[in-house]
């Protein structure tokens, strides 16, 4: 199974829409997981033209009245994926997310929040964070790829466009 993992859209108060290398990246996929902070349920709906959609709320989408899941839980080829914006302090904290997944009960953990992407297994937990497509932080935009192939996972983070801020844009300052 592939599914396609994004977050912190933040459309339509930080873009007017998703960007087209999102609905490329994820023109296969049998199913979108989106960890929260869309800030408008019209992104559901232009991603539920490619596959179905599990979304939860962030605290953005609590904040614009978005009525959605705290958390969700899927089930993909034998292992438990749970969904959470990941709203930890300090942000991204992983035993933080690492006990959130525990009290879950889940195999794999999806997370938002930070708006960095990250990939990293922690006390038998594979703990992910696709980062954002629209307004990353010191990361590049992004979302990513997760193949589950019986019990098997594979996770590939996909680029979707330049770094918001010009200063990681290393390939301005090349060494001769």
């Amino acid at each position: 199974m592939l599914i396609g993992l994004i977050s912190d859209t933040h459309i339509p108060d930080r873009a007017k829409q998703l960007p087209e290398n999102v609905l490329d990246a994820f023109s296969d996929v049998d199913l979108i997981l989106h960890a929260g902070d869309l800030t408008s349920l019209e992104v559901i709906d232009e991603l539920e033209q490619i596959a179905p959609v599990m979304a939860v709320q962030g605290n953005m989408d609590r904040a614009n009245g978005i009525n959605l899941p705290k958390a969700k839980i899927v089930e993909a080829e034998g292992l438990k994926i749970g969904i959470i914006h990941g709203e930890v302090y300090p942000r991204a904290d992983t035993q933080q997310l690492v006990y959130l997944a525990k009290e879950l009960d889940v195999d794999i953990l999806v997370s938002g929040h930070s708006h960095q992407p990250k990939i990293e297994k922690k006390d038998g937990v594979l703990l992910i964070n696709p980062g954002s497509p629209i307004v990353p932080r010191l990361a590049d935009r992004t979302v990513m790829l997760l193949e589950v192939n019986n019990k098997e996972v594979d996770v590939e983070i996909v680029k979707i466009g330049a770094p918001v801020c010009s200063a990681l844009n290393f390939e301005l300052y090349k060494r001769d």
